[in-house]
């Protein structure tokens, strides 16, 4: 039996010839996989010629997931982002070794967190999540890049 998906959009699901595929980064659940993920993420759609603010949010969002990565799934797991650009996109997987699916929140201005799945929903094209058969999940976003 096949992965179980949850599409937010179906338009997203497009197959298509990936421009530039960066390969997959893979980190240890620990407190510094966001920003070695975002860094690097920064730079790889920077080396494919996505700048500005397409750029800035695929790094935010991508750290975003990776941070809830860390938070939400086993302490002593991996998390594996993997980046594809396309013409007019980026798409970026994030998966790691919880079932839980991520929820969209939306806390007090006071709270301290639970923010990241509200920027993701807002801020990208398309998002959703892929249920793993050997455990875990993928969660990916697109961002346009028509800037």
């Amino acid at each position: 039996m096949g992965n179980v998906r949850e599409l937010r959009s179906a338009g997203s699901v497009r197959r298509r010839e990936a421009l530039a595929e960066t390969g997959e980064l893979v980190l240890r659940a620990e407190r510094s996989a966001p920003r070695a993920a975002r860094h690097w993420i920064m730079r790889a759609v920077a080396a494919a010629g996505v700048h500005g603010a397409s750029n800035q949010v695929v790094e935010l969002l991508a750290g975003e997931l990776v941070a809830n990565a860390v938070l939400h799934g086993p302490s002593d797991g991996e998390v594996r982002v993997h980046v594809r650009i396309y013409q007019d996109e980026v798409r970026v997987e994030v998966t790691d070794e919880s079932a839980a699916r991520p929820r969209v929140q939306h806390p007090e201005p006071t709270a301290p967190s639970g923010r990241g799945m509200a920027l993701v929903e807002a801020l990208s094209s398309a998002w959703g999540v892929e249920r793993l058969d050997e455990g875990g999940k993928t969660v990916w976003f697109t961002v346009e890049t028509l800037d």
